[in-house]
């Protein structure tokens, strides 16, 4: 499968579209804040990525007023699919590999697995 889990409004999201040309290469597109992710679908990203913490943005806006701060795998999970600004973007997901947040060796790694 290839998909992609992004903001629409989210320029750093955009611009990782365009430079890996997902739009041309059969890519299924889930904006998160008109569609919002499925327990499912977070199981399934969690179980490539390894845990809930590592798909956990911690620099959404709304992370810096929480308190107290997610420490358990359960708190992350419910955080991520009770507000799409938790999930780290973009999540690619290529086959059975998964390339989440936008760091440039992450951004890298998925321009080589496709």
């Amino acid at each position: 499968m290839k998909k992609i889990y992004y903001l629409s409004t989210c320029d750093t999201c955009k611009r990782i579209i365009d430079e890996l040309g997902l739009k041309s290469k059969g890519f299924i597109f889930q904006d998160i804040k008109t569609e919002k992710i499925t327990a499912a679908q977070l199981e399934e990203m969690k179980a490539l990525s390894g845990s809930y913490e590592s798909l956990f943005s911690r620099v959404a806006l709304k992370y810096k007023t929480l308190d107290p701060k997610p420490t358990t795998e359960a708190e992350y999970k419910k955080l991520i699919l009770g507000e799409y600004t938790f999930l780290k973007r973009p999540v690619i997901l290529i086959g059975k590999s998964v390339f989440v947040g936008n760091s440039k060796s992450n951004i890298e790694a998925a321009k080589n697995a496709l």
